[in-house]
């Protein structure tokens, strides 16, 4: 053993050899909850159409799925400091892995909602506790090599799960696209009781039951009104002001109870730490435009276009593939600055996201291809100098803590923006139907755009009427994913001047 290799060693705890492992292993868990976090998007339409429901009651099948691996994070936090993270994650894959067999036993959209935010509430521990065991296990000089083929996970289930999930869709039916995930789980489960110790002692401090409820009631309450506003009429309902009252109300308690408790839910060590702060913000804004194209791009696909759930899956697997490529050069990039690498990373996402909003209903494969792969380039580009900056200052008996929260936070800007993009192309949708079908009808006043229109446009009979409102309700629904994706867009390009307030200096933060 070299001189270098004793002192990691002494320095984390674990051998090389344990390190490995654990790599594998975590990797192996992550790639299990990345996949079932995009696998459902390519089914969306299928599992629409076998359970009867519109696309806002279709959404929660995503949303509330990822909500609940928010609220559960922080928790999975606290129960890994005090039981122990390994026994966290073989009890979590475990009942994770159940909750997605029942996904694919479901008969109807209730019980598939509730199995989807029981996947995702066992799904918490999933991707922090891996994470937390790769920044304990490694030293600080190998973390970044570390993350980078950590990050392979992140975004080989995102790959790989659209496609076959795509041509299982195809071939079978929707209920495979949860089946194929079993077996994955059960290896998972192996690895983890194989390779997996914990020999991080970790700080048993209480839960702030307080802080932590009120925050969860706040995050839920805001998420259902965002997922039901559109079909309730947002604030005409009686449903939607009652929960924007208890979500103002809760996350004021949140706020009180935290500036004057002894040991609140968010741990003011963390707040004080710049870097973190900074990280939370980026990792926010990560979040928000991290799945959002991934939900839009399917039903636009099917619904506008026609395309069959195989050639969708193929497309959406493009996003996997350019991210993987740039993990695949972050592992040599390890000396650059990583805030350039993040510079870079959101502004290919913004650029993405403008060609994204120049579709038009005669959009190419290719189209989609290039765009798809180009997000998913700057994903790649993101997460490993994300991860180093937002952890390069934090202390490490606070990491455990701290990744939790990072993942809360996450979770919660794409539950959020995918309900507020879903919102915005209902919404626009229907404001240019109503545009366009009062300029369309027979007894429009605009009798010049009338002739234009009738001179290749028959309205003899029901049929040609029905056939002409057709198509004016797919160019009004393009129009919604056009402003959404005008949305993804400039959010993408918000994150920019936030870069560069980090430091890049290694110090421990106050405590």
């Amino acid at each position: 053993m070299s001189a270098a290799d004793a002192l990691e060693d002494a320095e984390t705890g674990y051998s090389p050899r344990e390190r490995l492992l654990i790599l594998g292993t975590a990797t192996l868990v992550t790639t299990l909850y990345a996949m079932t976090v995009t696998i459902a998007n390519v089914a969306l339409p299928r599992i629409q159409g076998a359970l009867s429901a519109t696309t806002d009651e279709i959404a929660p099948i995503i949303t509330l799925n990822i909500v609940a691996t928010a609220v559960a994070t922080p928790v999975s936090g606290w129960l890994a400091a005090r039981f122990s993270r390994r026994l966290m994650l073989l009890v979590s894959i475990a009942c994770f892995t159940v909750a997605t067999l029942l996904c694919g036993l479901a008969t109807n959209l209730e019980t598939l909602i509730l199995s989807r935010i029981l996947q995702g509430v066992f799904a918490a521990p999933l991707a922090p506790i891996s994470q937390s065991f790769l920044l304990t296990s490694f030293p600080k000089s190998k973390q970044g090599l570390a993350m980078a083929v950590f990050g392979i996970g992140v975004v080989l289930g995102p790959a790989i799960a659209p496609v076959i999930g795509g041509y299982l869709t195809e071939t079978l039916n929707w209920r495979w696209v949860f089946f194929m995930v079993v077996p994955i789980g059960v290896l998972s489960l192996v690895a983890v009781a194989a390779f997996i110790v914990d020999r991080n002692e970790g700080h048993r401090a209480p839960l702030d039951w307080t802080g932590f409820l009120s925050l969860s009631i706040a995050i839920a309450a805001f998420q259902y009104l965002l997922d039901r506003g559109e079909r309730n009429d947002w604030f005409e309902s009686e449903l939607i002001l009652l929960l924007a009252v208890i979500g103002i109300v809760a996350f004021y308690i949140f706020v009180v109870h935290s500036m004057t408790h002894d040991q609140p839910f968010l741990n003011p060590a963390l707040i004080r730490d710049r870097n973190y702060v900074l990280g939370l913000v980026l990792i926010f804004i990560f979040g928000m435009i991290l799945f959002t194209p991934m939900v839009l791009l399917p039903p636009m696909l099917q619904t506008l276009r026609g395309y069959p759930d195989a050639v969708i899956g193929i497309l959406l697997g493009a996003r996997g593939l350019g991210s993987f490529l740039a993990f695949v050069l972050m592992t040599q990039a390890n000396k650059i600055d990583p805030r350039y690498a993040l510079f870079l990373g959101f502004s290919l996402q913004g650029v993405a996201g403008w060609y994204m909003a120049q579709f038009s209903l005669d959009l190419s494969t290719f189209d989609v291809f290039w765009t798809s792969a180009l997000q998913g380039f700057g994903v790649g580009l993101i997460w490993v100098p994300l991860t180093i900056v937002t952890f390069r200052t934090l202390d490490p008996k606070f990491v455990p803590e701290g990744t939790a929260l990072f993942h809360l936070v996450r979770n919660f800007g794409s539950s959020l923006f995918i309900s507020i993009s879903i919102a915005v192309v209902l919404r626009s949708a229907k404001i240019s139907y109503a545009y366009m079908a009062e300029r369309t009808a027979p007894n429009a006043l605009a009798l010049d755009l009338q002739q234009s229109i009738y001179t290749i446009w028959s309205v003899d009979g029901a049929a040609a009427l029905a056939g002409l409102s057709g198509e004016v309700g797919r160019q009004a629904g393009m129009i919604g994913y056009i402003n959404a994706f005008y949305l993804f867009t400039f959010t993408a390009f918000a994150a920019s001047p936030i870069i560069f307030l980090a430091r890049m200096k290694t110090a421990k933060t106050e405590s």
